[in-house]
């Protein structure tokens, strides 16, 4: 479950003119968190990478629980997505400064996913919720 609030947190965050549109006092809530984007990204995405691996190594699941494995790897992915996304400043700072040839090729991957920003963050919202529900539906019996 908490997998599945962290992840709705994560794409709210990803999707502000998705918030904005529904609630315009929000601005301010998202302006306050705006300084911490990069660390929060940061967070997630070795969060979401751990959840990955976490998904490969427990593939017996995928016997008993097919789809909860499945939403386990899917809720991992778009969070590991979304993280990179949002902490890209950050991960270029701290981990790819001193290497050009690595700080390039994640220039270019950013460019590829910047553009479904919004779209990914609208799929986390549904995973999230989903992950929160299947929680309570497979997880129980694992």
């Amino acid at each position: 479950m908490i997998w599945g609030i962290s992840l709705i947190l994560l794409s709210l965050i990803a999707v502000p003119s998705l918030i904005l549109a529904k609630k315009p006092n929000a601005k301010e809530l998202l302006a306050k968190v705006e300084p911490y984007q990069g660390w929060i990204g940061l967070v997630f995405c070795f969060w979401g990478v751990w959840g990955i691996i976490t998904a490969i190594l427990n593939l017996g699941w995928l016997t008993s629980a097919p789809i909860w494995w499945i939403t386990l790897l899917a809720g991992n992915v778009v969070s590991a997505a979304l993280g990179f996304m949002l902490g890209f400043g950050m991960i270029n700072k701290l981990f790819l400064s001193k290497n050009e040839e690595a700080k390039a090729k994640a220039e270019k991957l950013r460019e590829k996913i910047a553009p479904k920003q919004g779209k990914l963050g609208v799929l986390g919202l549904a995973v999230g919720a989903w992950m929160i529900v299947a929680s309570f539906i497979f997880a129980a019996g694992l």
